[in-house]
């Protein structure tokens, strides 16, 4: 029974502490929080912190610092000395994720980019200052995408359906409606200031008064409409003072940037007029927007030395009261009732801890009383909850519009009481200074949690999608991969999805996966090709029964980017010709043409439009020898993929890949009559053997047993006869192209958190050269960092590398000096040359 149990159920808890990173000591300088210490999440999982280095010789000599870091690398570091004169008071993202903005307490504003797009390699690209002037809010302008997560529409078979663009307007746009880059900042003064973009490269700046009585602004934060405008709330700190919203309009007028703001209705915390806690609570502490999108619903929170309480408003639209006098007698058919905007409290919280932190999620879940009920339903709760760290070590996560309480994590030093012991809400402080977080962030899902804490460690948090609930291993199943479909149409990394996946759940998962992108239509299928052959490899990854899987996960990527390389090179003959390009032409006369004969099938084809010069094809030789080698392998370890547990089986019933190799086969034999040196070489038996000839009949043979058009048959006993004889013909190559493991994921199976060091790794992958390298921060795969060949044909396959990994990764580069010797079979799916 309960065997039966645990294969039915899954139960996890609310928050599990995954890892910890710490900073190394160092003799004369020392890493600590800065005041105020500000962190922000990436879509593409990277996590930005600053902290202060103090040289302990010189109290005054500080560094101001920002900390890059993939999640799936933490150690992995790279440390910004960021050059602000002040403390950086804010960061933030773009929506793409590559490029930072950072603000300080002195009113200068950096944009950083990663350099040569390697994510442990930034540089300052733009900046903008407003000189003296502290900035206490920052963001990026709104680009106009907006898509809408539906949980009731969770099991439809329609992407569309369950994830929808909703219509929103960019903050400002230009020529043609494309929207246009910048970024908006609010002063302490109350002043608010616009760095515009140009498309040329220059930044174009412009500042105004919030309002015309200008007073101090200690917190603030900015919204974005449905219609373009921005709306920004702002208080002096006091909660007695009202707290301010502005509308706040962008535009460009005869080249100059022109800032309009609008007051709007304000509001009074609600524990103000308490008479309880008329004067308890004397400082607004945190003031946040529920979501950047939604300038309808804000968060507040007042504090004192000792304790806080967090107040949710939100922005109703109701009827005008309007005098006897001015209404009329008998009214107009159609007139309606005057109305007022006016904030309205949704709810409060009784008294608590002190608040240190406030994260706020960014799954874009509609909070509507319809969904709210579909997901208590379903208990998918990703979305729905914000977290408050408490000064005792605690978090907590709160239902974002109710404030009740959905899950406690306990920190190792908390002074809460545990859930076994009967306690008020208000918690007694522990004695002395307790370790507690000084600033939080979810991520994109909502399903992982980073805290900075007071001693400047960064701690990576679960946080379970049913908040604890024990729910069936089918309904666990399909809130991830409602999740992960998610990630692949927003193209946004799926690394905390994986955090939740146990290795029972890979095949599964891969196979649900599988099913719904099959019920997708065509064109979104083409869009998601290689998108969800990256997700299927990152899974496979997690349990060893699926290794193999990955490996031909990775090894089909890579399959793609040859082929569309190799079929970007052709030209038509004639330029101006309305027939179809040379590569689909290609690929329709060898999916029609059944020929076992490769020199049968190149009568077909145009031989004009595949001549191409000495140099291209001589560069191309080692791509071409990798698909060469990959044929032969295949079809050498035919007879033995009776099991899954071999690399390669999954090619075998794959008739898309094997129809992709047959094409390349071709392609390859007409350049290698243009010129032979480019053919891939092998090892024979018999000088007279025409192998290219061969391997594509033994290849067309098992294409046909797994074409889309026919039910997958199994190969007939002649054909796995003639694959045990290729041994003896040629000499099989070894392609154990194991991806390299070498990040946090698979060693979070565990429950056991793990420790770890800034700087520090267990292991690096390298190629044993002196030469600096890159690597891939998701499947590890190894290329030099300057390539030697600078043929246009190398430039091609380089550029479809350039930016990032078709498996989602980015890269990391490897200095000579500290990238030890691997196996060689790191660099298999990798030319040199690369």
């Amino acid at each position: 029974v309960c065997d039966l149990t645990c294969c039915l159920f899954f139960c996890a808890s609310i928050m599990e502490l995954a890892y910890v990173c710490e900073w190394e000591k160092r003799p004369k300088s020392t890493h600590c929080p800065s005041i105020p210490l500000v962190c922000s999440w990436s879509c593409r999982n990277l996590v930005a912190f600053s902290t202060d280095l103090k040289n302990d010789d010189d109290d005054k000599d500080v560094s101001h610092m920002i900390h890059i870091i993939d999640t799936e690398h933490p150690w992995d570091v790279y440390s910004i000395n960021s050059g602000h004169t002040e403390v950086i008071s804010c960061l933030e993202w773009d929506q793409s994720g590559s490029r930072l903005l950072s603000a300080d307490g002195d009113g200068q504003i950096k944009c950083w980019s990663m350099s040569d797009h390697l994510v442990n390699s930034w540089e300052s690209v733009l900046s903008s200052s407003v000189d003296g002037d502290p900035i206490v809010a920052l963001s990026w302008l709104h680009n106009g995408v907006k898509l809408a997560l539906h949980v009731e529409m969770s099991g439809s078979t329609n992407f569309g359906e369950k994830f929808s663009r909703v219509k929103f307007s960019p903050s400002l746009t230009l020529f043609g409606g494309k929207p246009m880059e910048g970024w908006l900042a609010v002063t302490v003064s109350g002043l608010v200031t616009v760095s515009l973009l140009k498309p040329g490269g220059t930044l174009l700046t412009a500042s105004e008064s919030l309002c015309r009585l200008r007073g101090r602004v200690a917190l603030a934060d900015i919204a974005f409409t449905g219609g373009g405008n921005i709306v920004v709330a702002a208080t002096d700190g006091s909660s007695s003072s009202p707290v301010q919203f502005y509308k706040v309009v962008v535009s460009v007028v005869s080249e100059k940037c022109r800032i309009d703001t609008e007051l709007l209705p304000s509001l009074f915390l609600r524990c103000t007029t308490d008479p309880l806690r008329r004067e308890k609570y004397p400082a607004v502490t945190h003031l946040k927007f529920l979501t950047r999108e939604n300038s309808e619903q804000v968060l507040l929170c007042a504090s004192n030395q000792s304790g806080s309480i967090v107040e949710c408003w939100s922005l109703r639209k109701e009827g005008l009261p309007v005098n006897n006098i001015f209404q009329h007698r008998s009214p107009v058919v159609g007139e309606k009732q005057p109305t007022i905007l006016k904030w309205r409290i949704l709810t409060t919280t009784n008294d608590l801890e002190r608040v240190s932190a406030v994260a706020l999620p960014k799954l874009p879940i509609s909070i509507s009383n319809t969904d709210l009920k579909v997901a208590s339903d379903t208990k998918f709760c990703p979305g729905l909850g914000l977290a408050l760290a408490f000064h005792d070590g605690s978090i907590q996560i709160l239902h974002r519009l109710s404030l009740h309480t959905m899950g406690v994590f306990y920190g190792s030093s908390s002074s809460a009481q545990r859930p076994g012991d009967e306690s008020t809400i208000k918690r007694q402080r522990a004695a002395g200074p307790a370790l507690h977080f000084k600033a939080l962030q979810f991520s994109w899902t909502s399903l992982a949690l980073a805290g900075v804490d007071n001693h400047g460690k960064l701690h990576m948090l679960r946080v379970s999608p049913s908040m604890g609930q024990v729910l069936e291993m089918n309904t666990t199943l399909r809130h991830l991969l409602f999740l992960l479909e998610y990630c692949m149409v927003t193209g946004y990394d799926w690394w905390d999805v994986l955090l939740h996946v146990q290795p029972s759940m890979v095949h599964n998962l891969v196979e649900k996966l599988h099913e719904e992108y099959m019920r997708q239509n065509q064109a979104l299928q083409q869009v998601l090709a290689t998108r969800i052959v990256a997700v299927k490899a990152s899974l496979c990854k997690l349990s060893t029964a699926t290794a193999a899987r990955a490996c031909d996960f990775h090894a089909k990527l890579l399959l793609i980017a040859i082929s569309a390389t190799l079929k970007s090179l052709l030209r038509p003959h004639v330029l101006n010709t309305p027939d179809k390009s040379p590569g689909d032409r290609l690929t329709e006369i060898c999916a029609k043409n059944t020929d076992t004969d490769i020199d049968k099938v190149m009568i077909n084809l145009k031989t004009e439009e595949f001549v191409l010069d000495g140099p291209p094809l001589q560069s191309l030789q080692q791509l071409i020898q990798w698909v060469g080698d990959f044929v032969l392998y295949l079809l050498a370890n035919l007879p033995n993929q009776g099991s899954m547990v071999r690399p390669g089986f999954g090619f075998m019933r794959d008739g898309a890949s094997l129809g992709m190799l047959r094409e390349m086969l071709v392609m390859i034999r007409i350049w290698g009559l243009l010129k032979p040196g480019c053919l891939p070489t092998f090892t024979a038996t018999s000088d007279s053997q025409d192998n290219m000839q061969l391997l594509f009949r033994l290849l067309t043979k098992l294409w046909l047993c797994s074409r889309d058009d026919g039910p997958p048959q199994d190969p007939d006993e002649s054909l796995i006869d003639e694959c045990c004889l290729l041994p003896s013909q040629l000499l099989v190559p070894s392609m154990d192209w194991l991806p390299v493991n070498d990040g946090v994921i698979v060693k979070l199976q565990g429950k056991h958190p793990l420790r770890l060091q800034f700087g520090k790794a267990s292991s690096l992958p390298g190629a044993g050269t002196t030469a600096p390298l890159e690597v891939f921060t998701r499947c590890g795969c190894v290329t030099m960092l300057r390539s030697p060949n600078k043929t246009n044909a190398m430039k091609q396959w380089e550029q479809r590398w350039i930016k990032n990994c078709l498996c989602g990764g980015l890269w990391r580069r490897i200095p000579a000096a500290t990238a030890p010797p691997s196996d060689d079979t790191t660099l298999d799916l990798f030319p040199p040359e690369q």
